[in-house]
C-alpha cells in the first residue's frame, strides 16, 4: 500500500509535464452544494466531488451506496452486504450520523434512528441525475450532522426541451435479480414535469455468515419500489415554483444477528417525502425558498418459530416525521463580493411500539410521540480578487435548539489559483451534531442533559487541472469533543468521546488518449478515539476506528473501443480494520481484501443501449462486518431505451 501511495503522489507531482491550457472538466464542474448557488469548483476552496450522470449510467448493476463507496474519503458499511442491510456512512473517519444526506439540497433524516441518519436503501440509482459530495465540516450552511460533510443526491433533470420523453431500463442478474425503471418527462411551455418508477427484486444471499458451513442458512431476499414525481412552473422569467413527492418502500429478509440465521425475520421500511419551493433569479439577486415534509415507518417482524427460545413473536415498529423550511438568498453586491444569507427551521418527531409473545406471556412497551425543533440563521461573505484567482469565504451560523439552547459554527475558506493549472486551498470550519430524540428521551438509556457534539475541521490541499489530466491532494485534521456515546455502567448516553482523525485523500483522472480514461483515488485515515473500553468499563484510548480501514484504494480503467462499445475494469483494495468482537470482548481484526469489477456497454444509437456489469469477479470471500456475508460474484445485464 505504501508503494501505491508514493506512486499516486508521484503522478500528482509530475502531472504538470502534461499540462495544457484548457481546464479539466472532471475537477471543474459547476456545483451547487458548496455554497447553495451555482459556481465553478475552481471558485471555491471546498473539496467537492461530482459523480456525473455518465458515471451513474455506467454503474447499472450497482446501488447508490456502492457508487459512493468508491469515492475518496468515504466508507459505507453495508454497501457490500445483503440487500436491505443498514447503510452506515463513514466520511473521513467520522462516526455514523456525522454525514448529512441531502435530496436536491434539502436535508433528509430518520428521527427514529439512534443517530438520526437516513437509510440509503430508500433511493434508487436510476432516479439520480448526479451526486455532489462536499467534504469537511459544513455545519455553517447545512446545520446539524454535517460534521464530516454532506452528500447531495440530485434528482432534478436539466435541459429538458421535448414535450414528451420516455426512458426505460430493465436489468436481469444472478440470484434471481431484476431491476426495472421507467421515466416519463417533458416540457410543455412553462411547465416541466418528471415522473419515475423503479423496482428492485432479488433472492439475495444469507445476511448472516455460517461459520460452520453446515447449518444451510437461507437466502435473504429484497423487494422494493420507488415512485416519484415533480413539477416546475416558470411563472415569470425571474420566478419559478416547484412541487415534488416521493414514496419509497421495501421489504427485506434479515437474520437473528452475528453468525445467526433466522428464516422468518423481516423489515419493512417506508418513506414519504413531499414539498414545494420557489426560486427567484434576477440580475445580481438569487433567492430560494423550500418546504419539505417527511414520514418514515420501520417495522421489524419476527415470528420466531424457526429459532429455539422463549420468544415466539415480536413486532417492533418505529415511526418518524420531519418538517424542514428554509429561505436563503445571495446577492452579488460587487464584482468582488457576494453575500449569502438565510435561515431554516427543523422539526422532528418519533414514536415506537413494541409487542412480543413468549413463554412468559405477552409484553408491550412504547416510546410516545416526542418532538424537537430548531431554528437557525447563517450568513457568508464570498470575496474574489485578482481576476477570480483568489477567493475567500468567511461565514457563521447561529442555532437555537428546543432542548439544549444556543450554539454557533463558523467557516473560513480561502483558495488561490497559482497558475491556470495549479490551485491551492484550505479551510478551518467548526461543526456540530445535535443529540437525537432517542438519545435524549428513551425511557431506559435517554439523557435529557445531553449537549451537542462539537468539532473543528482543518484541511489544506493542492489541485492540478489540465485537458488530459486532473489531480487533487488534500490533507485534513478533525477534532471532536463532547462526543455522544453509550455508557455501559450507567446504561445511558452521555457526552464523553474525544476523537481525532488525520487523513490524506489523493484523486486522479487522466485521458492519455481520447478513448482511454483512467481514474483512481487513495484515502489514508489515521484516528484516535478516547472512550469507554469495549472490553471492560475503564476509560481507554483506541488508536484505530471501528470498521473504517486505514488505507483504501479505488481505480478504474475504461476504453471506448468503437463509437458504440465501451469497456471498463475496476478494482478496490481495503486494508485490515477492526470490528466489535462481542459484549465485553476484545475487538477483532478483519482481513484486507481486493475486489475486481468489470462493465461493458454497447450503444446502438441515441435511443438504445445494452450493458453488462460484474462485481467481485473473482468471487472473493470477504467481510466488511464481522459475522455477516458480503457480496459474492454478482453478474447482471440489461437494456436502456430512450425516446
Amino acid at each position: 500500500m505504501k508503494m501505491v501511495f508514493f506512486g499516486l503522489t508521484a503522478i500528482i507531482m509530475s502531472s504538470h509535464l502534461q499540462a495544457q491550457d484548457s481546464t479539466s472538466r472532471t475537477l471543474d464542474e459547476v456545483v451547487v452544494t458548496a455554497n447553495k448557488f451555482e459556481q465553478k469548483q475552481s471558485t471555491t476552496g471546498k473539496v467537492v466531488t461530482v459523480i456525473t450522470q455518465e458515471q451513474i449510467q455506467k454503474s447499472g448493476g450497482k446501488t447508490i451506496s456502492q457508487i459512493l463507496n468508491e469515492q475518496a474519503g468515504i466508507t459505507i458499511n453495508g454497501a457490500y452486504n445483503a440487500p436491505g442491510s443498514v447503510q452506515t456512512v463513514f466520511m473521513r473517519g467520522a462516526s455514523s450520523g456525522r454525514t448529512l444526506i441531502l435530496m436536491d439540497g434539502i436535508p433528509v433524516n430518520d428521527p427514529s434512528m439512534i443517530n438520526n441518519e437516513f437509510d440509503l436503501n430508500l433511493f434508487s440509482i436510476t432516479d439520480v441525475e448526479r451526486i455532489e459530495i462536499c467534504k469537511g465540516a459544513q455545519s455553517t450552511l447545512y446545520g446539524s450532522d454535517a460534521i464530516a460533510g454532506v452528500i447531495n443526491i440530485i434528482t432534478v433533470k436539466k435541459d429538458i426541451r421535448k414535450a414528451f420523453n420516455v426512458k426505460a431500463s430493465t436489468v436481469f442478474g444472478n440470484r434471481n435479480t431484476t431491476r426495472n425503471n421507467v421515466q416519463v418527462y417533458g416540457k410543455l411551455g412553462k411547465l416541466t414535469y418528471t415522473t419515475r418508477f423503479a423496482k428492485l427484486n432479488t433472492d439475495g444471499f444469507s445476511s448472516a455468515y455460517d461459520s460452520t458451513h453446515q447449518k444451510h442458512f437461507d437466502r435473504d431476499g429484497y423487494d422494493g419500489n420507488i415512485i416519484n414525481a415533480s413539477l416546475n412552473y416558470q411563472l415569470t422569467p425571474s420566478l419559478a415554483v416547484k412541487g415534488f413527492i416521493q414514496h419509497s418502500q421495501y421489504k427485506a429478509d434479515i437474520d437473528a444477528g452475528v453468525f445467526a440465521d433466522d428464516r422468518d425475520y423481516t423489515i419493512r421500511n417506508k418513506n414519504l417525502a413531499s414539498g414545494f419551493g420557489a426560486v427567484f433569479k434576477k440580475g445580481i439577486v438569487n433567492v430560494s425558498a423550500n418546504y419539505q415534509y417527511g414520514e418514515l415507518l420501520r417495522n421489524y417482524l419476527n415470528d420466531s418459530l424457526d429459532v429455539p427460545g422463549s420468544t415466539k413473536f415480536e413486532s417492533n415498529r418505529y415511526g418518524g416525521r420531519t418538517q424542514f423550511a428554509e429561505l436563503y438568498g445571495s446577492v452579488a453586491v460587487a464584482k468582488w463580493l457576494t453575500v449569502l444569507a438565510g435561515g431554516d427551521y427543523r422539526w422532528v418527531n418519533m414514536h415506537q411500539e413494541y409487542f412480543s409473545l413468549s413463554n412468559f406471556g405477552p409484553y408491550s412497551s412504547s416510546f410516545p410521540d416526542t418532538s424537537l425543533h430548531q431554528a437557525s440563521y447563517y450568513a457568508s461573505l464570498l470575496f474574489s480578487a485578482l481576476q477570480k484567482r483568489f477567493n475567500f469565504e468567511i461565514g457563521g451560523r447561529s442555532n437555537k435548539h428546543s432542548r439544549y439552547g444556543m450554539n454557533s459554527t463558523y467557516t473560513i475558506n480561502p483558495s488561490f489559483a497559482i497558475t491556470k493549472n495549479w490551485r491551492v486551498f484550505g479551510s478551518v470550519a467548526s461543526g456540530f451534531k445535535a443529540p437525537s430524540i432517542f438519545q435524549l428521551f428513551d425511557a431506559f438509556s435517554g439523557n435529557p442533559g445531553l449537549q451537542p457534539e462539537k468539532s473543528v475541521n482543518y484541511e489544506g490541499g493542492v489541485q492540478f487541472s489540465a485537458e488530459k489530466i486532473g489531480a487533487r491532494a488534500v490533507y485534513f485534521h478533525r477534532a471532536i469533543r463532547n462526543g455522544i456515546d453509550y455508557n455501559y455502567i450507567t446504561f445511558q448516553y452521555f457526552n464523553f468521546v474525544k476523537q481525532t482523525v488525520d487523513g490524506l485523500e489523493l484523486e486522479l483522472t487522466a485521458h492519455p488518449v481520447k478513448a482511454l480514461t483512467i481514474s483512481a483515488n487513495y484515502t489514508l485515515i489515521s484516528g484516535e478515539e478516547q472512550t469507554q473500553s469495549r472490553k471492560d468499563y475503564n476509560d481507554t484510548t483506541y488508536d484505530y476506528l471501528l470498521r473504517r480501514p486505514k488505507n483504501t484504494l479505488n481505480a478504474t480503467i475504461g476504453y471506448q473501443f468503437t463509437p458504440g462499445l465501451y469497456v471498463s475494469v475496476g478494482g478496490k483494495t481495503v486494508s485490515k480494520r477492526y470490528d466489535v468482537g462481542g459484549y465485553q470482548l476484545a475487538d477483532v481484526l478483519l482481513d484486507n481484501y481486493f475486489l475486481l469489477n468489470a462493465y461493458a456497454e454497447y450503444k446502438v444509437n441515441d435511443n438504445l443501449r445494452f450493458f453488462a456489469d460484474a462485481q467481485n469477479l473473482t468471487d472473493k470471500k470477504f467481510f466488511d462486518i464481522r459475522g455477516y456475508n458480503a457480496i459474492p460474484l454478482l453478474v447482471s445485464g440489461g437494456i436502456t431505451f430512450n425516446w
